[in-house]
């Protein structure tokens, strides 16, 4: 028990008492490191070593690799022409509409994977019927591979296929889906059908993951069910949206797959996307375009990833603690 000294205030005639405070001893920082300290960090060090390596091995090497040859004339010839074929590659036809259906194809199909998953995660997250059951048959896409869900496309979307008999039922015209305008909405359904599972997991756990007493708190105060959501769930929730909206983006430019296998090397126009520039340029041995259009590629993903991580530490920066 510490000592204390009776302190007798004058305003009200109440003795207080107070603990005696404890003399400040001052610590010399001596900068030496432990033995405990060192086997800290050597034993770090061997445990990411393997990952750095592997990085640096089959990443980071190969895409040096690829800005080198984005500057010669060919692999072969090896002469430096400069930014010459990124001009070159700009300024072709075939790459600018791959540009602009890959562009087409990712604003839609990505706030659509967003915002449709999300709402299917918060629509879970109340007590309904079946919940369990609704959980599984949206993650099921996951687990069929992707020649089956080809072939299950190519069945409701072919010319003759079961949706062109369900229209002809309703008295209209048949749509040549994979052949005209109306490919790109093919395309979606099949991104989103495949991804909003995956997508719908996240935003479960961290709607989860938000404290129910702010909610609670919230609710007391009079606070609506949408000044609720946006105001607090979105809010904690911003890592998590990001998270997923990169996901979603790299999982876009992953649909060549199912395109290639819909539609082979050369589909309709409006859905020859940047895969199908990248693998004939690889295929016709055209290494310099293929490089400098890649190099191109990573740009401009890199800026998107840098918006997107600027918006969620200017949104979240205050929930931090």
């Amino acid at each position: 028990m510490t000592k204390t000294s009776q302190v007798q205030t004058k305003e009200y005639g109440i003795p207080k008492y107070r603990p005696k405070r404890k003399k400040h001893v001052s610590r010399k920082v001596t900068g030496k490191r432990t033995k405990r300290d060192i086997w800290t960090q050597v034993s770090s060090t061997f445990f990411l070593a393997p990952s750095v390596i592997g990085s640096g091995i089959f990443f980071f090497v190969p895409f040096l690799v690829v800005i080198y040859y984005s500057m010669l004339n060919n692999p072969i010839g090896k002469v430096f022409v400069g930014l010459e074929n990124f001009k070159s590659v700009a300024q072709n036809a075939a790459f600018r509409q791959a540009v602009h259906n890959t562009a087409v194809f990712s604003v839609v199909a990505v706030p659509g994977a967003v915002i449709l998953s999300l709402i299917l995660a918060m629509a879970l997250d109340k007590e309904i019927p079946l919940r369990t059951q609704f959980r599984s048959a949206f993650l099921s896409p996951m687990m069929v591979p992707v020649a089956s869900i080809v072939l299950i496309w190519q069945v409701l979307f072919d010319y003759n296929g079961a949706i062109n008999e369900v229209i002809l039922h309703f008295g209209g015209a048949k749509i040549d889906w994979l052949k005209s305008d109306k490919a790109i909405v093919v395309v979606v359904v099949l991104f989103l059908w495949k991804n909003l599972g995956y997508n719908m997991i996240l935003f479960l756990a961290a709607l989860s993951s938000i404290p129910k007493d702010i909610i609670e708190v919230a609710e007391l105060e009079g606070a609506t069910p949408r000044q609720i959501f946006f105001m607090i769930k979105i809010r904690y929730m911003a890592s998590t949206i990001v998270f997923v909206t990169i996901m979603s983006l790299i999982n876009s430019f992953k649909i060549f797959r199912e395109v290639y296998l819909l539609t082979t090397d050369y589909p309709y126009e409006a859905i020859y996307m940047l895969q199908h520039y990248m693998n004939n340029k690889f295929r016709s041995l055209d290494y310099q375009a293929l490089s400098a259009g890649a190099v191109l590629m990573s740009l401009v993903m890199i800026v998107i990833i840098w918006i997107l991580f600027f918006a969620d530490h200017h949104f979240g920066k205050d929930l931090e603690g």
